[in-house]
């Protein structure tokens, strides 16, 4: 499941992670992308001593799986030149994307300052390119969850478990170092949040960004899952 930040992708992952047949994997590459980037975000030293560092590593783990069912929570951005791509290939890829005034909304509450690379939409229009498959809509997600998790199910040849629309309040064993940091409001959910507002007041100083990534969003949009 690839998707830029702040896009409902970690409670896709405990949709997922809630199966029985399912092993659930947090942002892999995140720990290659902060050493190769040299990006400073928050909690990146725990970042960096939880997962392998090299990209190439990561990839043989990955083709390890314990389960029947492997889920990746994939960041675009993480997939830096170089990193590879070819693994991925012969995985069922899937595109989750969200409006960018709501990407920008949500990821200015964690960060002062936010650039195209932080959001990601780029790099999602590029790993759509590579890989191409399914793409769904976080609004859809929140609108119809049950409706939008059978449909996907279905297009990817997966049977469809009840379970994935509810889990347990709280940390999962599975989410990342930089849980505590980031998934404060999703460790408090039991489910999928209900259907969003309005679109939020994009703040003068972030307007290039929306007008960089909507035309992006837009496209993807477009060939999204419906209900």
């Amino acid at each position: 499941m690839w998707s830029g930040p702040r896009n409902l992708s970690t409670a896709m992952m405990y949709a997922f992670g809630n199966r029985p047949d399912c092993e659930a994997w947090d942002e892999p590459f995140y720990a290659a992308y902060l050493v190769e980037s040299g990006a400073d975000h928050p909690m990146r030293e725990a970042c960096i001593a939880a997962q392998p560092s090299d990209p190439a590593e990561v990839v043989k783990q990955i083709a390890r799986p314990e389960k029947p069912l492997q889920y990746l929570k994939l960041m675009t951005h993480h997939m830096l030149p170089g990193f590879p791509l070819d693994w991925a290939r012969d995985c069922v890829n899937v595109h989750l994307i969200r409006h960018p005034a709501r990407v920008i909304a949500s990821y200015g509450k964690k960060r002062d300052t936010i650039t195209m690379d932080d959001i990601g939409f780029a790099d999602v229009d590029r790993v759509f390119s590579a890989l191409p498959g399914p793409i769904i809509d976080s609004a859809d997600v929140r609108d119809d969850p049950e409706g939008i998790l059978k449909i996907l199910c279905k297009t990817i040849g997966l049977e469809f478990d009840p379970v994935m629309l509810t889990w347990e309040a709280g940390p999962k064993p599975f989410d990342g170092a930089w849980a505590p940091h980031w998934y404060d409001a999703v460790h408090r959910s039991t489910g999928f949040a209900g259907s969003e507002g309005p679109l939020p007041e994009v703040a003068p100083e972030h307007r290039s960004l929306l007008e960089e990534a909507l035309p992006i969003y837009d496209a993807l949009h477009a060939q999204r899952l419906r209900p």
